[in-house]
């Protein structure tokens, strides 16, 4: 059985991410989303909120061979624990290969047994950050075109209220 885990901060999930997520899924027997916990980011949403709109998106989708965890510490040693060979890596512009190239090249280092698979999200996809979601919610715009739905309505019982009043505020 061929295992990946798809691992990232995940604040929020994005609609690349879940393209990923799917792809990944039609490739492996296996695939886990691992919500990183101890990331140096700051965070919009707890690991386990992340977890469980993680786990609502999977649900939805009707993904049986994925399943959402959190880590942390080294993720070749959570790769290690779960008996996974392969993590999967995602790419949205020239400017993400750098970083993903040192940290593959690290991993492997380290962990020679489990290969990188860099993969890229659906051009439609390939713009789209959880940070510019969080920022586009943050200021009252609408984020529905970037997140599936389980994540667009955590954004909008985060940030419902508090958008409404930057709006309001604006018009004045």
């Amino acid at each position: 059985m061929k295992a990946a885990l798809y691992p990232g901060t995940f604040d929020p999930l994005t609609l690349g991410h879940v393209d990923l997520i799917e792809r990944s899924a039609d490739i492996f027997d296996r695939v886990v989303v691992a919500v990183a916990f101890d990331s140096p980011k700051k965070t919009l949403f707890s690991v386990d909120s992340r977890v469980a709109m993680g786990r609502e998106v999977v649900r939805e989708l009707g993904l049986r061979n994925v399943e959402v965890s959190s880590f942390g510490g080294l993720l070749i040693d959570y790769a290690r624990q779960l008996g996974v060979s392969v993590m999967i890596r995602g790419l949205r512009a020239y400017s993400d290969f750098e970083y993903e190239f040192q940290l593959a090249l690290a991993n492997r280092k380290m962990a020679p047994e489990i290969e990188t698979l860099f993969m890229m999200p659906k051009e439609v996809h390939s713009y789209v950050t959880s940070s510019m979601v969080r920022e586009i919610a943050r200021l009252g715009g609408d984020p529905a075109d970037f997140v599936p739905a389980p994540v667009l309505r955590a954004l909008k019982r985060r940030f419902g209220r508090r958008a409404a009043d930057l709006r309001k505020r604006h018009a004045r």
